[in-house]
């Protein structure tokens, strides 16, 4: 019987983010006692917690979000552990050659997770400011492969986050980046990624309910 891994982070009212980008609020609206049933307002940005990009994050003509095929967010994946039984270092340079060992995996429309281990600093002020950074040009290395998914357990892939982003995402790669992800350690090699957006017309990205599907 196949096991359902969650990879997503709680939202929780108050959350920190980056410093430009919108807070998140999650607030009673009314509740069973002023109008007979519970609902709350919620108000964040699209890339909050756990989410993914699409090309229309960095590319004002790029995919919209709720014009990514449907496949792009489901199906077979491979993990890279960068730091097994552990975590790499605050800051620490994540270089092609840390991928060289995995590079048959690189294949075009492959579904590519790695893991840092920095989602134990979620929810410290350090997660935002010091998570292992993907180096530009192991950014443009997995660009020329042209796999379909990058996803990773840090809150963005890198310092060097607009050179990334532009590579990552750019006119023929359009690559989704599923950003913040959790418990990357729980998974074996190999596994099946159910990662899907809310349809959220002509915008950027988008939270989402990670999940592994573990045979």
């Amino acid at each position: 019987m196949a096991r359902l891994i969650d990879l997503s982070h709680p939202l929780e009212h108050g959350q920190a983010t980056f410093p430009f980008d919108p807070k998140l609020s999650i607030l009673t609206h009314n509740t069973t006692s002023t109008i007979g049933y519970n609902i709350t307002q919620i108000s964040m940005s699209t890339h909050q917690g756990t989410h993914l990009d699409a090309p229309r994050h960095f590319f004002d003509d790029g995919t919209p979000v709720d014009a990514v095929p449907l496949d792009r967010f489901f199906g077979p994946a491979t993990l890279v552990d960068l730091a097994p039984g552990g975590a790499l270092e605050p800051r620490q340079p994540i270089t092609v050659d840390m991928f060289a060992a995995h590079a048959e995996h690189f294949q075009p429309g492959a579904k590519i997770v790695y893991r840092t281990g920095w989602d134990r600093a979620f929810g410290r002020p350090e997660y935002y400011s010091d998570f292992p950074s993907l180096a530009l040009e192991a950014a443009e290395w997995i660009a020329q492969r042209r796999i379909g998914l990058l996803g990773m357990d840090t809150p963005t892939p890198g310092t060097q986050w607009k050179e990334i982003h532009l590579a990552l995402l750019g006119p023929g790669v359009e690559i989704v980046v599923v950003e913040g992800l959790a418990n990357l350690e729980l998974l074996p090699a190999g596994f099946t990624l159910a990662a899907f957006p809310l349809k959220i017309k002509d915008r950027d990205g988008s939270p989402i309910r990670a999940v592994a599907i573990v045979e």
